[in-house]
């Protein structure tokens, strides 16, 4: 997104603050010719720099940060753009995943899921800014024709598996209330959600429930996958209970190249490419990736240099296959910055599923926007792509030879059957190996995993059909 020609800049990198330095040296060099000789200004730039400082790489006007400040001296090519500059591009990769692939429209109510952690603040803080864009050029703009999208921004409350000290879990929440508040206008509203509110009301106790059920599962990796699904499933319950059209993730490169890894040592293989999309449609609310460009790095700099706060209190201990992983990702990143991006890379190359888009809408212009980005892209329609069959605990789609006939026992599905429709990485590490207590271990699920069975229950006659 660099510049091409000085006088042509496409890619909004601060044109009035180019324009008001020439003016500077152009006057200070009316005025006072003879005490600013031009070798002691850096070309392009009206200000003095230090010998030994290096400018930035795209405006050629501002030291770059690794001059300014010694934290961001590091081999990436990050520290060789100024604050401003390394802003814009950020920002540039966000709103490009945001226009390409349709992630936002203006009739959308988007929720977004935020943890406290880098990768979450930036998204709330990128989304709030599109959607404050959005709001000007709504007012500017004489017909008002298009709406503003909303914001709405959610946290789950996952203390059950945590282990956090009460006190400072509450005081880490009121934090988080303070940061959304301090973001608006436009107003967002948080919801503070436990993770046991996917039970039904009437059960017994949800915190009770939710326990007996990750204690169920002995594997410490298979008990980490089995939170994070039922994390997803109460995102899904918020944004249907409330009205939310999308759910925005702050997944970054970095995260998803940990997975990569993470999922090829599950032998989870075939159903890589269905999480690294930009968009994740096989749930009830589409789930959207708007951060997939960006490494936690480039994060975690926006923070110290925006003052974003964020929350620590939050962060979970990982165990078994998944901190091995993590580890290793931040050896290979040390040796070389480019290793995460390598291996993001690689991973992309995967075919995506037909869910892997955006669902076609029913009005006249998102079908002409979707056909021209099936034509620009070269996409499929999703008439043309087979239905997918899914896990029924992590909802990972499943290979065709894979999938048996479904034998219903008085219309409904035995436990021995659901094990059977699970992938082999869930039979592995989350279900108990002992058959005689499946039973009990699928009566502690809660409803909505019963409503995805339902559904992919379906979608599995349909695909037998096709065969």
């Amino acid at each position: 997104m660099s510049c091409n020609s000085q006088n042509c800049c496409q890619s909004g990198c601060y044109k009035d603050t180019i324009l008001d330095d020439r003016e500077e040296v152009s006057l200070a060099l009316t005025n006072a010719p003879n005490e600013m000789p031009f070798n002691s200004v850096s070309a392009g730039s009206g200000r003095n720099h230090p010998e030994n400082s290096v400018l930035c790489v795209k405006c050629k006007l501002n030291e770059s940060m690794a001059s300014t400040s010694a934290e961001y001296n590091t081999d990436s090519d990050i520290s060789r753009f100024c604050g401003n500059c390394f802003r814009s591009n950020l920002y540039g990769k966000f709103r490009l995943a945001v226009s390409s692939n349709a992630l936002i429209s203006p009739s959308d109510n988007v929720l977004v899921a935020f943890s406290g952690g880098t990768s979450s603040r930036v998204a709330l803080q990128f989304v709030h800014e599109m959607q404050l864009k959005a709001l000007k050029n709504f007012e500017a703009s004489r017909d008002r024709s298009l709406p503003v999208f909303g914001v709405g921004v959610v946290f789950i409350d996952e203390r059950s598996s945590l282990a956090v000290p009460t006190l400072e879990f509450d005081k880490a929440i009121e934090d988080m209330k303070l940061i959304v508040s301090n973001i608006a206008p436009p107003a967002k509203k948080l919801h503070v959600v436990p993770t046991e509110d996917i039970f039904p009301l009437d059960s017994i106790d949800g915190r009770e429930r939710f326990k007996e059920l990750v204690d169920a599962v002995h594997d410490d990796t298979g008990r980490e996958d089995l939170v994070k699904y039922l994390r997803m499933l109460s995102l899904q319950k918020v944004a249907q209970d409330y009205g939310y059209s999308k759910i925005v993730l702050g997944t970054c490169t970095s995260r998803i190249a940990c997975h990569v890894l993470e999922a090829t040592v599950k032998g989870q293989g075939y159903s890589l490419a269905a999480d690294i999309q930009y968009v994740d449609a096989r749930w009830k609310i589409p789930v959207i990736l708007p951060l997939r460009d960006c490494l936690s790095q480039e994060l975690n700099i926006l923070c110290n240099l925006d003052s974003l706060k964020t929350i620590d209190a939050f962060k979970g201990h990982h165990s078994g296959i998944n901190a091995l992983i993590t580890s290793f990702v931040k050896l290979l990143q040390a040796e070389n910055p480019s290793r995460e991006s390598t291996i993001f890379r690689t991973a992309g190359k995967l075919t995506p599923f037909r869910f892997n888009r955006m669902p076609e809408a029913d009005d006249l212009n998102s079908k002409l926007a979707t056909q021209r980005r099936q034509k620009k892209y070269n996409l499929k329609p999703n008439e043309s792509l087979p239905p997918e069959s899914f896990c029924r605990i992590c909802n990972a789609p499943l290979k065709l030879s894979d999938v048996k006939s479904c034998n219903l026992e008085n219309g409904t599905l035995s436990a021995e059957v659901i094990r059977d429709k699970c992938c082999m990485s869930c039979q592995f590490q989350v279900l108990p190996k002992d058959t005689s207590v499946l039973e009990q271990f699928f009566s502690l699920f809660p409803q909505q995993m019963e409503v995805q069975t339902e559904y992919n229950s379906s979608s599995e006659e349909r695909l037998q059909t096709l065969r």
